[in-house]
């Protein structure tokens, strides 16, 4: 079911996305700079490794992981977290914890495209990606 998701997805429109970030203690001048990029994130599985890269002009992240497998992330916000990625539904679910918080943010594909849904506390924001050209 994670092969659904492999490919090359361009960042095509977002849904409070800075109030996520605010929620996340990201600072303003960050803030304001990812809000500017339109990310490609990059989904491939090699065995039953799955590799997620997020690309843009300012910054590359790449985490590595199996499913169900606790891993340290750093995030592009260099926060450091214990990550799990689960498939649930469908759907790839990952929950980051750090300093007694945590915030899940849930991949779906719906019409051919995919849904990055992050929730932290009571924030919600929606991100649609869309399968780019070369894929």
């Amino acid at each position: 079911m994670v092969e659904a998701f492999v490919g090359s997805w361009t960042l095509q429109k977002s849904e409070n996305f800075d109030e996520y970030m605010k929620y996340l203690d990201v600072n303003i001048v960050q803030r304001k700079l990812a809000c500017t990029v339109n990310p490609q994130t990059v989904i491939s599985v090699e065995n039953d490794v799955i590799t997620i890269t997020t690309k843009s002009k300012i910054k590359t992240t790449t985490i590595k992981f199996k499913l169900a497998e606790e891993f340290d992330e750093t995030t592009a916000d260099n926060r450091s977290t214990k990550t799990t990625v689960v498939l649930e539904n469908g759907r790839l679910v990952q929950t980051q914890k750090w300093d007694g918080k945590e915030t899940t943010l849930v991949r779906e594909l719906k019409d051919g495209k995919m849904i990055l849904t992050c929730t932290m506390g009571n924030v919600v924001c929606t991100r649609e990606y869309v399968r780019s050209k070369d894929d």
